[in-house]
């Protein structure tokens, strides 16, 4: 008998990751996503695309109908916007998925909720799953931790569900760490916060869906959970950054900048953006830069020594594979 699986954010970068895999396990797979384009390619493979929207109740729960395994991967996930737009998708959207997952019987929710979460401007070396969430820094991280509390209060309630916090995924497909970077050094260079020492986790996405598989099996007492989850391989800002333009072939225009500098500058482009642009996203954000600026790595000790994960893809192994899709995809670059 198939096992039926639905994936929310399907047409996003981990979403459709995680519904190839699964497909390509004889898992029976339904996507909720709003890139038509990219749920028309996953029809294409035999994967059912459903255009919902995570703010829409009824077709959320509708949703859920015959589904064995419900992986909430969808979000609102930027690092600028309405607080209103994040909270609608965040955390309505998570109370929808989770009605579903009641009225329908699901066997086991699996969350992906954010590193961000642990974000608030300090270094943090090795941060357990256990540590005290700070307030948070802007509206995704924000929403993102009264999603967690509602999954949390749903377990609670007797509804079986696991999380997962990844952090910085990269790989074939990204458009936002990865591409950001070679674009900024492409056009104006790369500031270069503190002679880029800060150090990061970043993750591999075949990784991150292996995580979420292992999830989907782990036994009922790691239920109510949530796992960090890295490659496992901390490495400064300037490293990634060597490796990245190593792989395609570029010359690294850095910009050396003290983080006070460059963090008053961020806070002058928020203000015209709130002011005089009408919201519209700055070209640096105060957030963006501190993820530059500011050590964050997390440790996976519990997910390796519970759920049995094991990152397969090295980072350089990543980025190799990165590099060779992102040479593709722009033939006539120089990166």
């Amino acid at each position: 008998m198939t096992i039926k699986t639905l994936v929310t954010g399907g047409t996003g970068f981990l979403g459709k990751q995680l519904a190839l895999r699964l497909h390509s396990l004889d898992y029976g797979v339904t996507v909720l996503g709003r890139n038509q384009k990219i749920g028309k390619q996953l029809e294409s493979e035999g994967i059912i695309f459903l255009a919902i929207d995570l703010r829409d109740t009824a077709a959320v729960v509708a949703a859920c109908h015959n589904q064995d395994y419900v992986f909430h991967c969808g979000a609102l996930s930027s690092p600028w916007g309405k607080y209103q737009d994040f909270y609608d998708t965040n955390v309505l959207g998570t109370q929808n998925i989770i009605q579903g997952c009641k009225v329908h019987n699901i066997q086991r929710l699996i969350y992906v909720s954010t590193s961000s979460v642990y974000f608030d401007f300090c270094h943090h070396l090795n941060i357990p799953e256990t540590l005290p969430l700070p307030n948070p820094v802007n509206a995704y991280a924000k929403t993102k931790q009264l999603a967690e509390r509602e999954i949390n209060q749903a377990y609670q309630q007797g509804l079986p569900a696991i999380s997962i916090r990844p952090r910085g995924i990269f790989g074939p497909g990204d458009t936002a760490i990865l591409p950001r970077l070679i674009r900024a050094n492409r056009r104006v260079g790369i500031p270069l916060i503190n002679q880029g020492q800060a150090y990061i986790d970043i993750t591999y996405i075949d990784n991150v869906v292996d995580a979420l598989l292992l999830c989907q099996k782990a036994p009922d007492f790691l239920l109510g959970r949530t796992f960090n989850i890295t490659n496992g391989e901390p490495l400064s800002v300037f490293e990634l950054l060597k490796k990245l333009s190593d792989k395609l072939n570029y010359s690294l225009k850095l910009k050396p900048i003290s983080y006070q500098t460059i963090d008053r500058i961020s806070a002058v482009m928020e203000f015209i953006a709130n002011t005089l642009l009408l919201g519209q996203e700055p070209i640096l954000t105060r957030y963006t830069v501190g993820l530059l600026a500011f050590s964050q790595t997390l440790d996976i000790t519990a997910a390796t020594t519970e759920l049995g994960y094991q990152p397969r893809i090295s980072i350089d192994q990543g980025l190799e594979k990165f590099a060779q899709w992102w040479k593709q995809q722009h033939p006539t670059s120089k990166s």
